[in-house]
């Protein structure tokens, strides 16, 4: 089903597969009849092509990329315009697209969401976007249906931005480097490595996208293989697929921790732009004649079976077969797990929901920019024709992705098929992706064509002592389930006719609802601010020493965005960087933010001009220790801060307020093994925060225990990569070494300067 290969990998003519070894060099001369180097070949990735038309550095190896367009939902604009805002900005240079499809629903903190929504339109208009009210669309259906472009290239503050069966490389970022983007500053990376995703044969009857994505994801997530580079599609099966079904693939792709996605493009993704009125932006994408991979992902299509993943990450794959058939196994597997993405904090159990041997499911969902496209939901009503859900504890809600989607199932009658099931039809929304839509009932079990299932992302709450959970699957296998009143099938077991119906989009409903400015900026126009709406809060640039305190510390394998700063009810609070702060960790780890607060009182003093020892008595004998050693310490040139440990922290969403919250809160630095995406990492060095690095298995630290760095903004200034650092306790210090990656100029200067606000402000 799916194979990794261990090193790199040649592509010949598009179908032939030559491994990179000894004999490379002879195989490919014999096919092609010349000689090509490595280098030579890696240029001929359809990545490499893309990222040359958007560079601007001049150098290939270290890249400075400007978008074409760049999109945001309610979640992120405000802060990312408060910050543009507060950084300069005039007019957006480039096409803006803010879309709401998360603060949707208005149930939590009274007007605050529609707040945001009035200041989103209000933006468009003074500054040139465009804006998409809510239930029209999610953010990531609009950008395929009206953004997405060949060879074109978009940055989105959503990190399922992914549009890359359309022929986009397309990106997920924190807000802050959109904010670079407004600024006509730059993206800048490293040119990353580019792993081939060969795919032949053709997918099995009933077997969807989510069922390819999840085999995949389940391959490469856990090893790394793809993590902060580029997947790209290639091979014969691909042209087996269609628009849809590339396009339920490519979006889950952000769950490998690749960096972009990228696939050759047909006559396939001709139509789709035909049938949307945009045949000017198709572009035929394909590798060169020779082309060398990094790394290698064979995908046989004709052996991938209905997969699901299971509590609590969607790497946790299983293919639904294997499950039924070492139910209670799999499932004592699943709740030890639990305790470790749980702490323990609740009771959790799915053994309960085995009923006469099958597994019983509480919950279907077909939703957002994984599963509310056209041709999963036609699949799904096909399945379910006739059937009914029943009336026992199973229910079903469907959200199509977009208005236009919606509109057409009415017309083709699959929406009226689903409710007269007994299914719900909703409007597109990512709530139930987030944990604000759809919260099952306590200990209640989720099958979701949605793109993750982290902790409490179907909405329940540790701290309040409520658990439910998710498990990812396809549309039609959550639609076979259904027809099975809420018992596990896979849609294979399933003999139905899928019509496979003609999709029809009607432009009429965003010609008539979304506000496009056309490029055209109005200065005139005010901004309109809700009272939730706050701007950030002064940040001071980097001492000269620092003195942090360890005031979290996590040994979890992964720490997702989710539990560094919660989504579902808390997203109501994003546009107030302090009130959002006081979730930080709440459901990780709910003495966070007293912690945090409490070595806070010292910064602030000495912001003021006071002395941070009244300020926290506990300093007094730390700052003795130190000032043995180093006795110019805490004379004018010292900073006190909090700082986190987790072992790979980051996984997850592009949401830039996992550091931001840390930061308002006083954090100077997080302390990690690993960083799980390359987002994570930026997002904290463009809140000035340093993302140090200790070696796996060394941790010379506790929670609660001064760290204390001399020196610290001299060697940012000279541009190490190692720290010296001591633990200052039991009035002595000990010594260790704190290393960080490369940092690029920029991203040197705004830790600097103590976060990208300032950076800009000069």
């Amino acid at each position: 089903m799916i194979k990794l290969h261990d090193g790199g990998a040649y592509l010949v003519n598009g179908t032939t597969l030559v491994e990179d070894n000894a004999q490379a060099a002879a195989a490919i001369n014999a096919a092609v009849g010349k000689n090509i180097t490595k280098e030579e070949a890696a240029k001929n990735t359809i990545a490499y092509g893309i990222l040359a038309d958007h560079n601007t550095s001049g150098n290939m190896d270290k890249l400075k990329i400007k978008f074409d367009k760049l999109t945001s939902h309610d979640i992120t604009f405000v802060g990312i315009i408060q910050t543009a805002r507060a950084s300069g900005l005039e007019k957006f240079p480039v096409p803006y697209v803010l879309t709401n499809c998360h603060n949707s629903l208005c149930a939590v903190g009274g007007t605050i969401n529609e707040d945001d929504h009035m200041f989103g339109l209000t933006c468009a208009k003074k500054y040139g976007g465009v804006y998409v009210p809510p239930h029209q669309a999610v953010i990531h259906q609009y950008a395929r249906e009206m953004l997405a472009g060949g060879g074109k290239m978009i940055l989105g503050s959503d990190s399922h931005t992914r549009y890359g069966a359309l022929g986009t490389m397309a990106m997920g970022e924190g807000g802050p480097e959109l904010v670079k983007q407004l600024l006509n500053k730059t993206y800048d990376i490293n040119m990353p490595k580019v792993v081939g995703v060969y795919m032949t044969g053709k997918p099995e009857k009933g077997v969807g996208p989510q069922d390819v994505a999840l085999a995949i994801i389940g391959a490469v997530f856990a090893n790394g293989y793809v993590n902060n580079k580029v997947m790209e599609f290639v091979g014969p099966g691909v042209s087996n697929l269609s628009a849809d079904f590339r396009i339920g693939v490519d979006v889950m792709t952000t769950e490998t921790t690749c960096l972009s996605s990228i696939w050759r493009t047909d006559d396939t993704i001709r139509e789709f732009y035909d049938i949307h009125g945009r045949t000017e932006d198709y572009k035929e994408l394909n590798p060169g004649q020779v082309t060398y991979y990094d790394g290698m992902i064979e995908v046989d299509l004709s052996k991938v079976k209905p997969m699901i993943a299971m509590p609590f990450h969607p790497s946790n794959t299983y293919t639904i077969e294997e499950l039924n058939a070492n139910l209670m196994d799999i499932l004592d597997d699943c709740e030890k797990k639990a305790l470790v993405s749980l702490d323990g904090a609740v009771d959790f159990t799915l053994k309960d929901k085995v009923r006469n041997g099958k597994l019983y499911v509480d919950q279907g969902i077909i939703a957002g920019c994984a599963g509310g496209g056209f041709e999963n939901i036609c699949d799904a009503a096909d399945i379910l024709k006739g059937a009914s859900i029943g009336s026992d504890e199973f229910t079903l809600s469907v959200y199509p992705a977009s208005m236009p989607v919606y509109m057409e199932l009415v017309k083709n009658g699959a929406a009226a098929t689903l409710m007269e099931t007994g299914a719900i039809l909703k409007t597109a929304f990512c709530g139930p992706c987030f944990g604000a839509g759809d919260t099952p009932s306590n200990n209640g079990f989720s099958i979701r064509h949605s793109t993750r299932n982290f902790p409490n992302r179907e909405g329940s709450k540790l701290q309040s002592g409520q658990i439910a959970s998710v498990a990812l699957m396809d549309a039609r296998s959550i639609a076979a389930t259904a027809a099975n009143k809420g018992y596990l099938t896979p849609a294979t077991d399933m003999d139905v006719n899928y019509g496979k119906p003609k999709y029809h989009f009607d432009s009429n409903i965003y010609a008539n609802r979304v506000f496009d400015s056309k490029g055209v900026a109005d200065p005139e126009q005010e901004i309109k601010f809700g009272p939730n709406i706050k701007d950030w809060p002064a940040m001071s640039a980097l001492p000269q020493n620092m003195v942090l305190k360890v005031v979290s510390e996590i040994h979890d394998p992964v720490t997702t965005t989710d539990e560094l700063i919660p989504s579902g009810e808390t997203s109501s609070y994003r546009s107030n960087p302090l009130g959002l702060a006081e979730f930080t960790l709440s459901r990780k780890d709910p003495a966070y933010v007293g912690r945090a607060k409490e070595i806070q009182k010292a910064q602030k003093a000495v912001e003021a001009g006071e002395c941070p020892i009244d300020a926290v008595p506990e300093l007094k004998d730390v700052m003795a220790t130190v000032n043995e050693k180093f006795p110019e310490a805490g004379k004018g040139n010292i900073g006190f801060g909090s700082t986190i440990f987790a072992v790979k922290p980051g996984d997850g969403s592009a949401r830039e307020q996992a550091a931001s919250c840390q930061k308002v809160l006083g954090g100077w630095a997080n302390i990690a093994n690993e960083y799980a995406t390359k987002r994570y990492r930026s997002n904290l060095i463009n809140w000035g925060m340093l993302p140090f690095l200790i070696p796996e298995g060394e941790l010379p630290f506790a929670n609660g225990d001064y760290i204390f760095i001399p020196e610290v903004r001299k060697a940012v200034e000279e541009r190490k990569t190692e720290f010296t650092a001591y633990v200052v306790k039991d009035n002595s210090l000990k010594e260790f070494t704190l290393k960080m990656g490369e940092l690029t100029e920029d991203e040197r200067t705004i830790i600097l300067k103590g976060c990208l606000i300032n950076y800009y402000r000069g």
